[in-house]
């Protein structure tokens, strides 16, 4: 399986992600520093994708039902040489259903996400699974 995606950004303006029929803005100056997302952000982003979608891939697998996911990522940066250190997440899983198992789910995750297997070669991560019976 291959990916691809572009990107394109102007000088002292912002850049600009294209992936399939969805593009993303984000910021490469100071400027933008409130107001778009930044490099780090969008790598934080991708592994939180790829959690919540293995959510869904592992609800039909392990036949459980949520209503919804909410996930919380905090990262802790390294300045020399720059890099992430260690990535810390909550997911929030709502569903009243009693076939949700959190310790076989959170396995799952951590080992068949495709994101997640790739930045754990480089960092730590440290991750809790919630279950929110609303």
């Amino acid at each position: 399986m291959e990916y691809h995606t572009t990107a394109y950004s102007a000088s002292k303006t912002n850049a600009t992600i294209v992936i399939k029929q969805s593009s993303i803005e984000f910021g490469i100056t100071p400027e933008t520093d409130d107001s778009l997302p930044n490099p780090a952000e969008l790598f934080l982003g991708s592994f939180s994708s790829c959690i919540l979608k293995n959510v869904e891939r592992f609800s039909i697998l392990m036949h459980f039902e949520y209503t919804s996911t909410e996930i919380s990522v905090k990262a802790t940066r390294l300045e020399k040489p720059p890099r992430m250190d260690e990535i810390n997440y909550v997911l929030k899983v709502h569903s009243k259903d009693k076939n949700l198992n959190i310790d076989l789910l959170k396995k799952n995750i951590e080992k068949f996400g495709t994101i997640y297997n790739t930045i754990k070669l480089s960092c730590a991560i440290n991750g809790s699974i919630e279950k929110i019976s609303d």
